[in-house]
């Protein structure tokens, strides 16, 4: 195999929704009463929904940019590359990356709805995540069979609802779910409480996965407000190993043997030591704990239920071996600060290409398509979805990856030279919150 015959599947992307998706789901007072994007009086594009405002951030839409321009400052979609939130030119970013499919995580609502547990009416809140979700399906994933797989958020805060709407988006083609590592952090009971039975029996009733994405839920830790930031960032990832270790732990794994979790965003090279970790521990402390693991080691239940998504792992890819070729799969990031588009092939094949033929195929599309229940070859044939085929296609569209240059508001003063830290980025959050002038604004906008 050589590079351009990959056929690359993303298994976590992103999108910053564009303002009218609600415009062709809701109609009346439920429209009216939909998430709005404004503008404040910087020419910043916020998003405003009962009483809370959601201010765009950079590093979640900075793909494109040179890098002394990132940062994490509110913005507004002009300042994007279009394929961000508009999705015919998402694929064309595709095309010219060298990805055949992508699975996309909101923002509008956060990754997996955690937003929508802090307002005020959460019954008028259910009925705007089915919207949501019928955009997301329908218009976003739906515009190009094959290229996209649905990803639903739910209203977890309603066991009853959460129910109904996991059977409603799987009668759409919908077989994944975004929801919260740690409910807790949203008020709700934890993975181990009885409460989530009805959504364990549901999800794999009607046989789907569940994602837990880094900062759906706990937070990534600061270590203090002095802190240079690139100590967060460069630690991001590892802070799934915490949900990793708690939902390892679930009574539902061992009552439903074909239950699948991806770990999105967490990268692969902390595994074969977390699993190693855990049968010690196991081994040393089953007898007192009265744990379920007595027969059945973590490493084996680990490996039976939880996949594994990368995006750039040498050290994990050398060691697949202790992590299981089948528990692995790639992701783009797209248009995060981690993605490495347009550049997706080159950056992955140099750390793949000492694998077989097969096992490459496993870990940039066959896991994917199996642990999402997704297939691009209905919908295209294989040889049009390689690096090479796409590619050509980006080329005779003449798709454009030059650097969108769009210096916004940073994070220190002019001439100001010092790391950034951990309370810099914390201050230009809080300048962004005031929640009720923005519904102001929206009223008058309305």
């Amino acid at each position: 195999m050589e590079m351009n015959d990959m056929v690359i599947i993303s298994v976590d992307d992103h999108i910053s929704e564009p303002p009218d998706m609600f415009r062709n789901h809701l109609s009346g007072d439920l429209l009216e009463s939909a998430p709005k994007m404004v503008k404040d009086e910087n020419g910043k594009d916020v998003w405003v929904y009962q009483g809370q405002s959601f201010a765009s951030v950079a590093l979640n839409a900075v793909v494109g940019r040179p890098f002394e321009e990132y940062g994490m400052e509110p913005t507004s979609l002009d300042q994007l590359r279009d394929g961000v939130y508009m999705v015919d030119e998402r694929v064309k970013d595709m095309d010219v990356n060298g990805i055949a499919a992508s699975l996309n995580f909101g923002s509008v609502f956060d990754f997996a709805g955690g937003r929508l547990h802090r307002v005020p009416d959460r019954d008028l809140a259910v009925k705007h995540v089915s919207a949501y979700n019928d955009w997301h399906i329908d218009e976003w994933c739906g515009a190009h069979p094959g290229r996209f797989i649905p990803c639903a958020i739910l209203p977890t805060w309603n066991m009853e609802a959460t129910v109904a709407e996991l059977k409603r988006v799987s009668a759409k083609g919908c077989h994944t779910v975004s929801i919260s590592e740690n409910p807790t952090c949203q008020g709700l009971p934890s993975i181990h409480n009885e409460y989530w039975k009805p959504f364990y029996k549901a999800i794999n009733e009607l046989d789907m996965t569940i994602c837990i994405h880094i900062g759906g839920g706990n937070p990534a830790p600061h270590a203090s407000m002095e802190t240079p930031i690139e100590a967060w960032i460069s630690t991001m990832p590892m802070t799934i190993a915490y949900a990793a270790s708690d939902w390892l732990q679930l009574e539902a794994l061992h009552e439903y043997p074909d239950m699948r979790i991806a770990l999105s965003e967490g990268s692969i090279g902390w595994v074969p030591y977390f699993t190693e970790r855990a049968d010690f521990s196991n081994s040393r402390h089953k007898y007192w704990t009265h744990s379920r693991f007595q027969d059945l080691k973590p490493s084996e239940m680990f490996r039976r239920h939880f996949l594994n998504c990368f995006i750039d792992d040498a050290f994990g890819l050398q060691n697949i071996g202790f992590i299981g070729e089948d528990n692995i799969a790639y992701e783009c990031d797209y248009p995060h600060s981690d993605t490495l588009w347009p550049e997706v092939p080159e950056r992955l094949w140099p750390t793949i290409n000492h694998l077989t033929d097969s096992q490459i195929d496993k870990i940039t599309h066959l896991n994917a398509m199996r642990w999402f229940r997704f297939d691009p070859f209905r919908h295209h044939a294989r040889a049009d979805l390689t690096v090479g085929a796409l590619r050509a296609k980006a080329a005779a569209a003449g798709v454009d990856t030059s650097p969108k240059s769009s210096l916004g508001e940073r994070p220190l003063e002019e001439g100001e030279v010092r790391p950034v830290t951990s309370g810099d980025i914390m201050k230009m959050f809080m300048r962004h919150e005031d929640a009720d002038r923005l519904n102001r604004m929206a009223g008058q906008e309305a």
